[in-house]
Order: structure tokens, then sequence, then C-alpha cells
């Protein structure tokens, strides 16, 4: 047994973990639990880089602390630089937002499910909130997954040895279980193993083994394998693969290209696994080694996973879809309402199946958190939300967001209250009659109990109850002694009871003389015994009244008089013998008034009177106005209804709405008595409608005309820096800067106010508010002290004003003159001829200054020259200038006694004239001396050069010899011998050259010294030859429908004459083919070729000497019909 030397410890940066052994925490797989990263920025934990396996699911979490927030975070997960993942949301990608609020930090999650190769890449997740901003980068790779090992126990039973397999002993050491060894920790350095094997040859692994302990040299070098990377194969198929993502704005068409190896090779489009074909969607492009995929119009279907097929190898791709922003078109409305009701929050969008995200105070609110409270409901454009039976939960400001935009709403929630608008009353009845208790509440929902003596009334065959509407009615026929007692009725639900007493008269049997004198039974309850009875306008009254008398007496009904007709018309009476009904159906106004009612039989007359009253809801308040508003309220008022229906007003109830919106909103459920009302908990910078309905003991009115828009504003704030420009006797201009505060409602104007040092009394100096930043104040008494102030004023009224912190005394400030002239005037100003000439000069002097020009001393008469004079500048035009406009001007500005002035010194100028008296003035060698004299016109400016030109007098050629000579002469060398040279020369000044030259009197002949040259008779060369081609022509293959072109060149004098053929058949004048011949080159082209072009072609060149023929094979090719033919 040899004996081993200690192991030192290992290196574990390389150790893999034992199989079934957890993952260390380097390496822990994104979403499990992990200690959150160092906080940086706004961050609290940041995504991590992981490696993802292929088909499996990974999760990615960031956390974000809102406690210093003054809004919610917006997050973002990108992809690459710029591809935003939030549009791409479905299978694939799915986020989800959670919010903790006792620690208040949001966390996000990003999981792709199901990894692709083309989830590989750099992510990165973007978090902001108003001024506060930061990022986090990641990166995501994709490895194969594991193949799965399956044990095969035999494979364990294996020999020792080398002699076969019935050779050695049974070796059963692969199937013990193997354990994890822990690492003795020793003094030794340590040695990385791994590295040594990794970098050893597989003949030196024994050695290496025994020299460091290694027992287990088998197990060792399963891991090494594992560890090693596999190297990426370098593709046999591709030249170019497909990008690993593409974005494509949707609507748009995108390009998917490779570059194949062959370019003879077919290859598929795959998309999510299945085959693509050609279409007008999809179109196929080959050209050489390049395969493009073309989609159009691109829409959601369109966002999806591509792959390119070349035999066995492929090649991923994922094409992402960017929809527009989607815009809300229609805002929610604000929502007010009781417990139980059902309340909708309507948005409509830009886009029909656009995602809107539903929140309420922030939280999301969806399908797993809703639950049955909520109901999400679409409709093209529409989308609503639904809140079933709202309670004071409920109660909370709820938005809808889109990716381009937002709207809020805020709904109220009240609890509801039960009117009665008829209660129970009660009854006395005799044996054997029906008792009719009844009773009408404002909800026809509301159910409830009777009540008799507390104990609850069951239905029976006397006892019946019914409920109809809003009216709830207990009936009790043949009634008995027993059924007196107190009745009540109990709405379920609410703490509110009616009750009523049935009373049990007793007929007691009595003498009744033969005849009694009529008497009527009528008691109508009016106030003070009046007997007025009140009836709801197109209501029905009928009054019963009980008659007696013996015998039966004689009934007659009055309105004043006329007497009420019998059994007939609207308002009748309807009489028997013990009974008399006074009927009136559809009560109106003109039935009000005094009626009586008369009997009489032979024993005597009875008469009564009572008043009836029609009463009706009232008539809508007028004149609804906004008094004023505030930052987040208005204030309105109105006047009371011109008819209050006959009886006392109770209040007014009042509704708003944004303007645009369809939806009212109420503001109150209690009447509100006063004739103004503020309306609170608006937005600001969103424009409102106001109406409101008048109450009294009858019902509500009809709602009031809509107020006029308002806006809830706040006033802006003061305007700043007030400060005086100019004081004159009767006048104070004033300036000022806009407030610093502004807000949503701008501003209108200024109102500007004055009063007298020491008052109080403001007067208003403007009418109309002033736009402008400035205002002069007229009308000043002279002398007086004044004090100023500004206000600015929106919709929301005046701001604080701004007032001047000393007083200003009303009289003309005295301020001797003074000419301020601009820079560029102090030196002379040279102008051009036939420029406009435009001064402004200001100065500045009071009282009423007196400015005057004059021209070299003498006062300026010339019309050509206008001036225009104002209190505070001067102006010299002139629309032409000319060269007797040059100049001294002298402005002169006078105030009283003061004086000052200003000169201006103006020179027209233009192109000078030519020189005169130019001539040579000597010749020797190749030298020629050129002399002249100033030209006689200087364009009224100094010359500042000449040019000289010359020119040979064979070829009359102008050549530039000098530019910008300052002297009038100059020498001119390099002449050619045996040659005759003529000269002109040009003047030059500001302006630039002359416009004609000078030219030299005379020439300068350049004679030759004893030089002369004998020249060999001319002998022209023979250039006539046989057509040759140069450059023969090329065999092509093409693609059918791209246009192409074949050349050759040819050599031949006389010029040849070129002939083009198809298989031996000459080309004609066909529109399909161009022949052209560019000195030489000649050039067949061939638009847009289709199969039947293809052939042999030949061009032919012949002329006297002879002629020459080349020819090529062309063949025409269609890449679908290659397609279909490899699928086959």
């Amino acid at each position: 047994m040899h004996r081993h030397r200690r192991l030192p410890p290992l290196s574990l940066s390389l150790l893999p973990p034992p199989c079934g052994a957890e993952s260390p925490p380097d390496e822990r797989a994104p979403g499990e639990d992990h200690q959150p990263s160092q906080p940086s920025g706004i961050f609290v934990e940041r995504p991590q880089s992981a490696t993802a396996t292929k088909g499996k699911d990974i999760t990615f979490v960031a956390k974000v602390d809102s406690s210093n927030m003054a809004k919610k975070p917006t997050m973002k997960w990108l992809k690459g630089k710029w591809l935003d993942l939030g549009s791409k949301a479905g299978k694939h990608l799915q986020f989800k937002e959670v919010y903790d609020r006792n620690t208040k930090i949001y966390t996000y999650e990003m999981s792709i499910i199901k990894v692709v190769d083309g989830d590989a890449g750099s992510y990165r997740c973007e978090v902001t909130a108003k001024n506060k901003c930061d990022s986090s980068p990641f990166e995501v790779s994709v490895q194969a997954a594991p193949e799965e090992q399956q044990d095969n126990i035999l494979e364990a039973f294996k020999r020792s040895g080398d002699g076969g397999e019935d050779a050695g002993e049974l070796d059963f050491s692969a199937l013990l279980k193997k354990r994890e060894k822990k690492p003795k920790v020793v003094e030794e350095a340590e040695v990385d193993v791994f590295l040594i094997l990794k970098d050893a040859k597989p003949c030196d692994y024994e050695r290496i083994a025994f020299e460091y302990g290694i027992t287990d040299l088998r197990g060792l070098l399963k891991r090494l394998k594992k560890m090693k990377k596999v190297e990426p194969k370098k593709s046999d198929a591709f030249l170019r693969k497909l990008d690993a993502a593409y974005s494509v704005d949707k609507g748009k068409k995108i390009h998917l290209s490779v570059e194949v190896t062959d370019p003879n090779t077919p290859v598929k489009w795959l998309k999510n696994g299945q085959e693509v074909k050609p279409s007008a969607k999809y179109v196929f492009e080959s050209v050489g080694n390049k395969r493009t995929l073309t989609i159009n119009k691109c829409n959601q279907s369109d966002d999806a996973a591509y792959e390119c097929v070349v035999g066995e190898e492929k090649s991923f791709t994922e094409v992402f879809v960017k929809e527009p922003p989607v815009t809300i078109t229609k805002l929610l409305d604000d929502a007010h309402t009781v417990v139980g009701q059902k309340v909708e929050f309507e948005v409509e969008v830009s886009e029909e199946g656009a995602n809107v995200k539903w929140m309420k105070d922030g939280v999301e609110l969806n399908k797993e958190t809703a639950g049955s409270r909520y109901r999400f409901k679409k409709d093209g454009r529409r989308h609503v939300l639904i809140v079933n039976e709202a309670t004071k939960e409920d109660i909370g400001m709820y938005h809808a967001l889109t990716n381009g935009g937002e709207s809020k709403a805020e709904l109220e929630v009240e609890d509801k209250e039960l009117e009665v608008l008829q209660s129970i009353a009660d009854l006395t009845v005799k044996a054997a009659e029906q008792a009719v208790f009844k009773c009408e509440v404002s909800d026809e929902n509301v159910k409830g109990k009777w009540l008799k003596d507390g104990v609850e009334v069951r239905p029976s065959d006397r006892v019946k109850i019914t409920h109809f509407g809003r009216t709830h009615k207990l009936m009790i026929d043949d009634v008995k002694p027993s059924d007196a007692g107190d009745y009540s009725f109990v709405p379920d639900g609410y703490a509110l009871s009616l009750s009523a007493k049935l009373n049990f008269l007793e007929i007691k049997i009595a003498y009744v003389p033969r005849e009694d004198p009529p008497k009527i039974h009528l008691d109508a309850g009016g106030p003070g015994g009046d007997n007025t009875i009140t009836v709801v306008a197109g209501n029905k009254l009928s009054l019963d009244v009980q008659i007696t008398g013996e015998p039966a007496p004689t009934v007659c009904w009055r309105k004043g008089d006329q007497v009420v007709p019998e059994g007939e018309g609207r308002v009748h009476v309807e009489s028997n013998k013990s009974l008399s009904s006074f009927i009136i159906e559809r009560a109106e106004k003109d039935d009000e008034g005094r009626y009586s009612i008369s009997v009489t039989n032979a024993a005597g007359e009875d008469v009564v009177e009572l008043n009836v009253k029609i009463v009706d809801v009232p008539s809508p308040p007028e004149n609804v106005r906004c008094t004023s508003v505030g930052e987040y309220s208005g204030a309105i008022a109105w006047d009371p209804p011109a008819f209050d229906g006959g009886v006392p007003i109770k209040g007014y109830l009042m509704e708003r709405r944004k303007v645009g919106s369809s939806r009212w909103t109420k503001l109150n459920f209690d009447v509100h008595e006063s004739t103004a009302y503020e309306a609170k908990r608006m937005i600001e910078g969103v424009l409102y409608e106001m109406r409101v309905f008048t109450v009294n003991g009858v019902g509500t009115s009809e709602p009031s005309a809509t107020s006029q828009p308002f806006m809830p504003i706040a006033p802006t704030g003061e305007p700043t820096r007030l400060t005086v420009d100019d004081v004159t006797d009767t006048t104070c201009a004033l300036k000022w800067r806009p407030p610093e505060k502004i807000g949503a409602g701008g501003i209108d104007g200024y109102i500007v106010e004055y009063c007298k040092e020491g008052g109080d009394q403001w007067v208003q100096a403007n009418e109309e508010p002033v736009v402008n930043n400035q205002y002069r104040v007229k009308g000043l008494p002279v002398g007086e002290r004044m004090l100023f102030r500004v206000t600015a004023v929106n919709i929301a009224g005046r701001s604080p004003p701004a007032t001047l912190p000393q007083a200003v005394t009303i009289r003309e400030i005295v301020e001797n003159p003074k000419i301020r002239v601009p820079r560029h005037l102090r030196s002379k100003l040279t102008v051009r001829v036939g420029e406009k000439v435009n001064l402004v000069l200001p100065f500045q002097g009071k009282p009423r200054p007196v400015a005057t020009w004059s021209k070299d001393g003498v006062l300026l008469e010339d019309k050509a020259v206008g001036t225009r004079t104002s209190d505070v500048d001067a102006i010299l035009f002139i629309r032409s200038a000319e060269r007797s406009h040059s100049g001294k001007y002298t402005l002169s500005v006078q105030v009283e006694s003061a004086l000052d002035s200003a000169d201006l010194h103006i020179q027209v100028v233009e192109e000078p004239g030519p020189p005169v008296a130019v001539r040579v003035a000597d010749v020797w060698g190749s030298n020629a001396a050129l002399e002249w004299k100033p030209p006689k016109d200087d364009g009224n400016c100094e010359i500042i050069g000449y040019t000289v030109h010359k020119a040979d007098m064979k070829t009359k050629d102008w050549f530039t010899v000098v530019e910008h000579n300052r002297r009038p002469g100059c020498t001119v060398s390099d002449l050619v011998m045996g040659n005759e040279y003529l000269f002109r020369v040009f003047s030059e000044n500001v302006c630039g050259l002359s416009a004609e030259p000078g030219i030299s009197q005379n020439t300068a002949i350049v004679t030759k010294t004893g030089l002369s040259h004998n020249r060999a008779p001319f002998k022209e060369a023979d250039v006539n030859c046989s057509p040759k081609f140069t450059a023969p022509l090329m065999d092509r293959s093409v693609v059918a429908g791209y246009s192409t072109a074949i050349s050759c060149a040819v050599r031949g004098y006389p010029k040849p004459k070129i002939i083009w053929m198809k298989n031996n058949m000459i080309i004609s004048e066909d529109p399909k083919f161009l022949m052209q011949n560019n000195q030489g080159v000649l050039t067949l082209n061939i638009r847009k070729p289709g199969v039947y072009d293809g052939g042999k072609y030949s061009c032919r060149a012949a002329n006297d000497l002879g002629e020459d023929v080349v020819e090529c094979k062309l063949e025409v090719h269609v890449v679908q019909e290659k397609g279909a033919a490899a699928k086959n």
C-alpha cells in the first residue's frame, strides 16, 4: 500500500458543488431568498445578474423606498440601450408590483417564462420619482438544459485490471455513496489542483493525483470535465446570423437578414416554431448569400420569436412590436353616491384593445386583488371600472393610467338615508269594516315589518300585507274589537319606526226621532280650524264628507256662485245616502279657492265652507353664478326661485360637472338653506359647471340653468420689481415684472391704482386690465405726492398688490440733453452707391427736447435724405445712397437753453475708373516694364492697388500677372521669346476692381537671340485596323425581376458597326433592351429579365477591314421556384 502525502487545502473557487448540494450564495438562482444588496441611490434592493436555464422560469426583483418621495415612483424595465419591455407584458414576460404600507417600500418583479436563447443580453431597470432618478444594470445569460443521466447499475459491476470482461476482481466502489469531504485546514501553501489538471496533459493525470494525494481521480476528472466551458461552435451554414432582438413600431415594416455560406442553399423561416409561408405580409428575398424576411405592417401578432433554419443549424431572434402611446380622449368624472349604490368610472382611450391600469389611492386594482367588489369592463375604446354596492371603504381617488396619459376622479360615499314620503295615520273603524294602514318611503327596494303592540303581524285570511313600489299597506278585513291597538311599520336596516293607532267604534242603538236636521260631519284639519285642504298639483283630491239627517238631505257643492256638477267632469261630486265625495282629477292651479257644501231637508239646513289650496314643486333658482374661486374650491351664489310652489322652500341641492362631461356629481344630500355655497375638493386648472335645484315640501324643482364655466384657480402672486420709469407734470410711467407665482390660471392683465400720500382712497387708473408690464398714469395733479400700486388679475381675482415704497412727486424733471452715439457710428461710415442708409441715434432730455439735422454746417433740406425725431431718438434714412450724400451730418438736441450735438461722417463710394496712359516702357530679355497713371475717378475713396493681366497676341487669352500692386508700374517677367504680348490694368478700391481695364498703348515683342530649329517633315501614322474585342462577354447568372447588364470592349478603325444578338437572332428595337457604346465600351442593359430572357447572347463588330464576335451565356432563375423545390 502506497503512502500518500497530505492533501493541501484546495482552492474552492473552481470546485463545483457536490450532486444534490445547495448552490452557494453567488450562484443562487434569481427569485430565491437572498440578502439585499448594499443600498445605493433610491434602490433598497437591485436585480442581480444571473444565468438562466433554457425552458425554465426566472424572476428578478427590485425594491424602492418611497418614504421620502412626494409621488409614486415610476419603474421601467429595459433591454439593451432603449428597448422598453413594459409593452411586451404577456405570457413570456410578466411584471408585478407590490406596495407595503408599513415600510413604504415598492417591490417590482420581472419574470421571464420559459427562457429562450433570445432572452440573453444586457438589461436595466430605471426608477424615476419627480426630480430623482436611478438605474441598475444586470446581465442575463442562457445555458442549455442539463442532460438527465440515467444510472445503469450494471455499469457499476466492473472488474479491475486490463484482462477483459472476466479478468480481475469485481469492484463495487462505484455503488458506494459519495460523501462530501471537508478539506482539512493545514498551514501549507494553498494549491489549485483543478488549475493544474486543467493545463496538464491526460498522460500526467495519475502522476499529479499521486503527488497531491488524490484518491478519487475519476470523480475529480468528471467534475473537471463539467467545468470546461464549451467553446461556441463556429457555424458552418451561416456567415452572419440574426441579431439577438429587433424592435419595430406598430404599422411599420422590418427586415430580418442573414448571410449563408452556400448561395444555393434553401432556408426556412419559423415563427414561434411554425413555418412562415410567403405572402403579401411575409416577403422572402434571396440575393447572393443574403436571405431576408420582410414583415409588412407589423402588429401585436408579429411580436414573437423567429428562427432561420439552414439544414440542421438555426439562428434565433425575437421581434418586439412597439405600440404608439395610448392617450385618454375622455377623462374620468367625479362620483358622489350613497352606501349600497353601484358606481361606474368610465374612460375612453385612443386605441381599441389598449391596456388600461386602474388604481385606487396609489394601489393597483386588478382581478386578483379586487375580488367581487370591483368589476372591469371593456367595450372597444371604452374602459369601465364598476364598484358594486359602494361602501365607506371605497372613498378615495381613482386613477386610470395608460402608457401615454392619466386621468383621475374622486369617489364620495355617504350613508344612505330613508325619507318618509307618507306616514301612517290613526284610524277609527266600526265593526265589520275594513282598516287600511298605508305608508310610503323614498326607496322602493326597502322591505319592512308590521307590528301590533310590539308583536309582528302575520298575514292571514283577514290580514293582508302588500308592498308595491314605494308603498307598504296593511289591510284588516271584518274589523273586530280585538284588532284595536298600536300599529307600527319598521323598515329593514334603518332605525326608523312609523306608528299609528286603530280605534274600534262601537255602535249603540238609541231612539232617533223621525225628523233630524241635516248635519255635515267635516274636519279638514287645517290650521286654526279654517278647513284648508292642500293638494299637490297633478294629484287627485277625493274628499269624503259624511252627511246625516232624516229625511235624507239634498247636497249641493259650490265654488263661489258656480255649482259643481254631479258625476261628470274633471271636478265633480259623487253622493249617496250618507256620504258625499268631492273629487278633483289632476288638480290644477285654477282649482284653488273657496268651496262650500250645503245640505237641506225638511228639518233644516247646514252649510260648511272649506278652502282648497293647490301646491306644486317650485321653479328652479335663477342667476346661478360663480362669485369667487380658490385653488381647490369655488364659491357660487344664486337668486331664490320666482315661484315657491305655494309652500315654504326647505333649501337647495347643488350639482357640478367637468366641462365636456355628461355626468353630474351631487355636492350635498341634505338640503342647503342659504343661497350661497362653496364647492370644495376640486381639481385646479379644470373647468367646472354648476346647477342648483330648489326643494320644498312637495318635491324638487327642475335644475337651474347651468352656470358659466369656472376654473378653481388661486390668485397669482404680487407683481415684482415695481419701479418708476418716467414722470411729467401730469403723468407717471410705471414698469414691473410678472409675479413669481402665476399658477394654472395665468394672468389676464394688471390693474394700476394710485392715491395721495396719507390718504386711503385708491383710484383705479385703467378701466380694463393692461396686458403689458408697463403703464403711464395720466391726469395726475401737478406737484402732488402720489402712491402707486399694481395688482395682477386672472379668473381667480386680484393678487396682493405691489406698492411703491415711497411717494412720487408729480413734477416734470429737467434733464439736460445727451446724445448717445452707437459705437459703430463713432467712426466714418462707408456706404456703397445704391445701398440703403438707416441710422438711429438715441438721446435723452426733458422736457420736450428739440432735435435738428444739418449737413456740413448747413441746415439739412435735401429731400432725398429723410429725418424723423421723437422724444427719445432721431432717425436719418436714405433710400438709395449717392456720392453727393457724402459729408458730415450733425444732430443737435436742445432742451430750453441746454444744447448737445453729435457728428456723423458718411462716405458713399463706388468702383473706381480704369488707369490711364498704360504703356510698355521697356523690354529686355524675357522681361517687360509697364507704366500707367492713376484713374481719373477713384470712386470717392483711396486706390488700394492694381491688377495686371497679359495676353499672347496669338491666342488672345488673358492671364493674371500681378495682383494688389501698390505702385503705378511693374515689371512682368518669364515672357516667352518670340511672342508678342498685350497688357491691361485694373484699378482697385474698397468696392473692388474697376469695371473697365486700361489697355496698354503698345505691345511687348520678345525677340529671339540666335536660336533656330529645323523641324522634320510630318508623317501621318496609319491607324486603320480591323475590329478586335479587348474585353470579352462573361457568363452571368441573375435573379428574375432584377435588371442586369452585360459588357465588353472593342477596338477598330474606322469605327465598327455593332450588332447584338440573342440565340443568333438580331435584337431589334425592343424596349426591354438598351444598347450603349461609350468610347468602345459596349453595354447591353436588360430590364427586369424573366425566365425566357435566358440564353446565348453575342456581340458582333464589323468594318471594312474585318469583323469579330464574342458571346456569353445568361441564366435567369426564380427564387420562389427554388424554395418550393427545396421543400418538396
